[in-house]
């Protein structure tokens, strides 16, 4: 394994798929990519909303990106970081065909009861098209708050 990639939205269960990512990295001698995708707006949108929109999602997702190059440098990380504009689960699959990607690692934001059973669109999506291993991980407290069954 040469190459881990996560894909990164700010939510506490991509907190904890950087976490599993730098640990993986670590354990394999990895490079680590962290990706952060800006939303680009249906296209339905007319062109001056859809201009607005991509700016605002390029500013929240640089927003994402400092924060996540913070907390990695200072842990001592220095993985490569990149941002695209798109939609997330297409833009994740496509970096991970073009950089060689063994293993990838996406959040899941499912919090209740009924979403324990499923997997979010973008990382359902990514599990189906990946050309390569992927995890999908839970944000722990969500998993603690969610009824236990009996």
């Amino acid at each position: 394994m040469q190459n881990v990639l996560v894909g990164y939205d700010g939510s506490p269960s991509a907190r904890h798929a950087v976490t599993f990512a730098v640990d993986l990295a670590k354990r394999f001698d990895a490079r680590l990519h962290v990706l952060v995708v800006a939303r680009a707006p249906d296209w339905g949108a007319i062109e001056l909303e859809r201009k607005e929109l991509i700016d605002f999602e390029l500013r929240h997702a640089n927003e994402i990106l400092d924060d996540i190059k913070a907390k990695l440098a200072s842990s001592g990380e220095r993985p490569d970081f990149d941002l695209v504009i798109g939609q997330p689960a297409k833009e994740i699959v496509l970096y991970a065909e073009q950089h060689d990607i063994d293993h990838l690692i996406v959040g899941h934001r499912g919090h209740t009861l009924f979403d324990r059973w499923l997997i979010g669109s973008v990382a359902r999506q990514v599990l189906a098209y990946a050309p390569c291993a992927v995890t999908i991980v839970r944000d722990p407290a969500a998993m603690k708050k969610a009824p236990q069954e009996s």
